[in-house]
């Protein structure tokens, strides 16, 4: 089942063009992972797949790579931000105030095996970068939904946390896009690396099926 397609499209922000040309495809059951050098338009394709999904009438999480959390707020608060929109002001308000204790049970049981148990009710501004990192996936799982979109969501973490945390967002999720700079990591949780230069898509492809050299021409 395809979740969202791109056909020969050119995609931007603010006016600007990023990318040409891009033709691409996400299926359900698939992990696509972009690669490509900083700058290289991998955010823009996140924020256009986002939109295409939602606009589509899909659940999606997302995980961008400032975090967007409230400093002020606990770690638990944070997380519970995640299914805001599926309630009223109202209701929003008192979760956030008092939250419910299944509400707080549901995230404690995603807190704990990211490590952040001990944080639950700290606020975010107290938060090492590693831990805010966490808390952004921990909204995003709580969350839930047919895709995870994710912008470098292990970059601040070791590389055991970083492979421990995307074996739960493969867990989690029937199918993600995420964007790694780490390339062995990017090898073991894609079903297909999609290669980003010069504002074009130039590599698509399952991961075996990629070499080393493809992959250094990305970021010559």
């Amino acid at each position: 089942m395809t979740l969202a397609a791109f056909q020969g499209e050119t995609l931007g922000y603010g006016g600007a063009t990023v990318l040409r040309g891009v033709t691409l495809a996400l299926e359900r059951g698939e992990r696509l992972v972009l690669l490509g050098r900083s700058g290289a338009g991998k955010t823009t394709l996140l924020n256009a797949l986002y939109d295409r999904l939602t606009g589509a009438g899909l659940r999606v999480a997302l995980a961008p790579q400032d975090h967007a959390l409230v400093p002020q707020l606990s770690v638990t608060k944070n997380a519970l931000m995640g299914r805001l929109d599926d309630h009223g002001a109202l209701r929003n308000l008192w979760t956030l105030l008092r939250p419910p204790a299944r509400d707080r049970a549901e995230v404690q049981a995603l807190l704990d095996p990211l490590g952040l148990a001990a944080q639950a009710d700290q606020p975010v501004e107290a938060l090492s970068g590693g831990q805010r990192q966490r808390t952004a996936l921990a909204r995003a799982l709580y969350r839930g939904g047919e895709v995870l979109i994710a912008d470098e969501p292990v970059s601040a973490v070791d590389e055991t946390q970083a492979a421990a945390l995307l074996d739960l967002m493969r867990a989690h999720f029937p199918a993600s896009v995420l964007a790694l700079h780490d390339v062995e990591l990017a090898r073991s949780f894609a079903t297909r690396l999609v290669g980003i230069r010069a504002g074009r898509v130039v590599l698509d492809a399952p991961p075996e099926a990629v070499s080393p050299a493809q992959i250094e021409a990305l970021y010559a």
